[in-house]
């Protein structure tokens, strides 16, 4: 029961707001990709197994960003009591951990065809290299864009076989929400990452950090706009785009950088935020 709270601990399960970021990309990229092929239970089928391959990769990330980053999180208030910086858990042990979830997310990825497995190995090069980001450089959150929404593409491919112009877009689009709501998560541990030497863009924009979030925010929106202007009109469609739209500048109205929970609870919004995206998407089959 102890190494099963401490694998729970490590792999973030008890907190389901880091998996289901990572899932919820996916899941726009199967809801798009579903208008084109119109198989339900195909799309059904990889969407269960799309969640699954989540839930293993960004536990295994989890554990592999605690490894790297043990040392930083025993200097860090939020993350000192993790239990690879506690000392409840040995490295060599946590890298076992890593292995087998690894495995597991393998055995996923290929139930797909040949360009989603290339593009899903591909993704673990980005995965295992974010970790290292925040000491080089004030933009990892995004690198984490770039990787956390690496399942839209994937998700295509796994239905049309192909890349498109429109999942690309929706991927970069992707990328700006991210930005967002990872720069309000930051901003949790400006005042330690500072002191320790860490880099992330809620330090670099610290003192425009709403309107930085902002901007993110609103470019993701534009972005997903011209992508669906098609769809737009007096419709459902439009209704919940509205609702995606306003839960994003909800979150910046009502962040305060000075204040840790209210960053936390602003960013434990986008959960909300990515499912309300991924019934938008779904609407445009009716």
């Amino acid at each position: 029961m102890h190494h099963l709270k401490i694998f729970i601990e490590l792999t973030r399960l008890n907190k389901p707001i880091g998996f289901m970021l990572l899932f919820w990309p996916c899941s726009w990229g199967l809801a798009f990709a579903y208008y084109v092929d119109q198989n339900f239970d195909l799309f059904l089928n990889y969407l269960l197994l799309f969640f699954l391959g989540s839930v293993f990769m960004r536990s295994a990330g989890c554990i592999f960003n605690d490894i790297v980053d043990k040392d930083f999180d025993k200097k860090v208030s939020r993350t000192k009591t993790r239990p690879i910086a506690a000392g409840k858990i040995s490295v060599m042990q946590s890298m076992i951990y890593v292995m087998i979830l690894c495995l597991l997310a393998l055995m996923i990825l290929i139930q797909f065809n040949f360009l989603t497995v290339a593009l899903g190995m591909s993704s673990m090069l980005l995965a295992f290299s974010y970790p290292f980001m925040k000491r080089i450089t004030y933009w990892p959150q995004l690198f984490l864009g770039i990787t956390f929404n690496w399942g839209i593409i994937m998700a295509w491919a796994a239905i049309g076989n192909n890349i498109s112009l429109e999942i690309v877009l929706l991927y970069i689009s992707a990328i700006f929400w991210t930005l967002g709501y990872d720069t309000i998560y930051g901003a949790q541990d400006m005042s330690d990452d500072e002191i320790i030497g860490l880099k992330s863009t809620s330090i670099k924009f610290k003192k425009n950090i709403n309107l930085f979030v902002s901007v993110m925010y609103f470019i993701n929106i534009f972005l997903l706009v011209c992508l669906f202007k098609d769809f737009i009109s007096i419709n459902f469609f439009s209704l919940l785009f509205c609702a995606y739209a306003s839960s994003l500048f909800y979150q910046v109205i009502k962040f305060n950088r000075d204040n840790p929970n209210s960053c936390l609870q602003m960013f434990k919004l986008n959960n909300f935020s990515g499912f309300i995206l991924f019934v938008t998407i779904l609407t445009v089959n009716n």
